[in-house]
C-alpha cells in the first residue's frame, strides 16, 4: 500500500496506552472523512504509522475500534454537562452553561462530533445504546436540578430536562452546520434566553 501523507514512520514502540492514543487519534481522522462504512483497517493503521497486527491487537474489529472512540466522545459530551451544572448554584448562569456544553463540543470537536451526533451506524445496537445513555445522563442531570428546586414532579423534571438537551442538541448542530454565521457565545446567549423564558417560569420551592 502506498504511504498516505499523513501516514506515520512506522516501528517506533509504545507503551501500550500511547499506542492506543494513537490508533484511536488515527482511526478518528478515517472515520470523519469517509464514514464508518467507507473506512478500512488498513487506512487506519497505514495513518497510525503500525502494520495491521499491531492495530488488531488492540482493537479485533472495526466495531469495536469505532466503540471505543465513541466512548470517549460520549464521556466527554456527559463531563462537559456535568461541569456546566456544577459551576454556578445560579440557575440561569446554569440553563447558558448547560447549552454552551454543547455548542463547545461541537466546535471544539470539529466533525467528529457527527460520531455522537450523525453516525451513520446509529441503528446498530451498541452505537445507539451508547448515543442515548449520553443523552440520557444529560437529561437525568438537568432533571435532577429541575426537581430539586421546583415543585415538579419527577416524571415532569425528566420531561423538561429532555426537551431542554434536545433543544440544546439540535440548535448545536444546526449552528456549526450553518458554518457559525452566528458567533458562538451569541448563539449560545440567544437559545439559553429561550430555554429560561420557559424553565424560569416554573416557581423555586426554596
Amino acid at each position: 500500500m502506498t504511504a498516505t501523507p499523513d501516514a506515520k514512520p512506522r516501528g517506533t514502540r509504545l507503551p501500550r496506552m500511547a499506542r492506543r492514543r494513537q490508533l484511536l487519534s488515527a482511526a478518528q481522522e478515517v472515520f470523519v472523512e469517509n464514514g464508518y462504512h467507507a473506512a478500512a483497517m488498513d487506512e487506519i493503521a497505514e495513518r497510525a504509522g503500525v502494520s495491521k497486527p499491531v492495530l488488531y491487537q488492540h482493537f479485533p474489529g472495526k466495531l469495536e475500534l469505532y466503540l471505543a472512540l465513541l466512548d470517549l466522545h460520549v464521556e466527554d459530551m456527559t463531563n462537559r454537562c456535568r461541569e456546566a451544572l456544577a459551576s454556578t448554584t445560579d440557575n440561569k448562569q446554569r440553563v447558558q452553561a448547560a447549552i454552551g456544553a454543547f455548542f463547545d463540543f461541537v466546535s471544539t470537536q470539529g466533525e467528529a462530533f457527527r460520531l455522537v451526533f450523525e453516525s451513520d451506524l446509529r441503528n446498530v445496537a451498541p452505537v445507539r445504546q451508547r448515543m442515548e445513555r449520553s443523552l440520557r445522563d444529560c437529561s437525568e442531570m438537568i432533571s435532577q436540578v429541575i426537581q430539586e428546586d421546583t415543585g415538579c414532579s419527577s416524571d415532569e423534571a425528566h420531561l423538561l430536562g429532555v426537551g431542554l438537551v434536545g433543544m440544546a442538541e439540535v440548535s448545536a448542530r444546526y449552528w456549526l452546520a450553518s458554518h457559525g454565521s452566528i458567533p458562538k457565545d451569541v448563539a449560545t446567549q440567544l437559545m439559553a434566553r429561550l430555554a429560561w423564558r420557559g424553565i424560569g417560569g416554573f416557581p423555586r420551592t426554596a
